[in-house]
């Protein structure tokens, strides 16, 4: 029969493995690296998969396939309960997502003379790249999202303390990434009661990309979710808030 059906270019796919997650009938698993579809029967067409294919690799297509069998289906995932989780043995951020419990305290300012402090880390989840989050992960409900640009971390000392502490963090590099990442924004937040959000950008224009991407999904979302930007400067100065 003919009918839509997931294509994967095996050429753009990075063998993240977000697509398996985002998979509930489990027609995709990962071979040698790469995302496969391994059964006709098990995939539906509907394409819960594409917007968690953060390199564009998975496209719908109709063409002759075997129809879909819902109870085929059940027995997969069945089967699937009784195996052991798996993680890619390349490390990608896609199969290890989980949320990091922190003590929510501020880091001290400074030691004893002549003494380096050692920072606490202040990220609660991994991953952290807007590209590579799962929008269904858990630990974005009733979070308070920062939306960081890249640099700002490096430019501004104090980040970990002063913003990420208490909150969700995703990051990103709009011009580098060349993609839009108000899709994934906006799957967050209407996925999931998000109590705040604050943009941390730096001054430079490219910057106003995460700006833009952040304000289309809050108006995607409908929802009214408290929002702020903050402005570093290039030498680390924090310019607007």
């Amino acid at each position: 029969m003919k009918r839509n059906i997931v294509k994967i270019d095996e050429e753009k796919c990075t063998g993240c493995g977000l697509c398996v997650d985002a998979c509930h009938e489990g027609a995709l698993q990962m071979v040698n690296g790469k995302a496969r579809l391994v059964s006709e029967s098990y995939c539906d067409g509907l394409g819960a998969c594409l917007p968690e294919c953060p390199a564009g690799a998975i496209t719908i297509e109709e063409r002759e396939a075997d129809a879909f069998n819902e109870e085929a289906v059940k027995e997969h995932m069945e089967a699937r309960k009784s195996e052991a989780p798996k993680t890619l043995a390349c490390g990608c951020p896609g199969t290890h997502a989980r949320t990091i419990e922190r003590k929510d305290e501020a880091m001290p300012a400074c030691g004893p003379a002549g003494q380096s402090i050692q920072a606490a880390s202040q990220l609660r989840q991994w991953p952290c790249q807007i590209k590579l989050v799962p929008v269904n992960a858990p630990y974005f409900d009733n979070a308070q999202l920062l939306v960081a640009a890249d640099c700002t971390a490096y430019a501004y000392a104090g980040v970990h303390n002063d913003f990420m502490r208490g909150k969700i963090t995703v990051i990103g590099c709009p011009k580098l990434d060349d993609i839009d990442y108000t899709e994934k924004l906006t799957g967050i937040l209407k996925s999931h009661e998000i109590k705040s959000v604050t943009v941390l950008r730096m001054e430079v224009p490219c910057c106003g990309g995460i700006v833009n991407a952040v304000k289309q999904a809050l108006i995607n979302s409908g929802k009214m979710i408290p929002w702020r930007i903050v402005t570093v400067s290039t030498d680390g100065k924090i310019i607007e808030e």
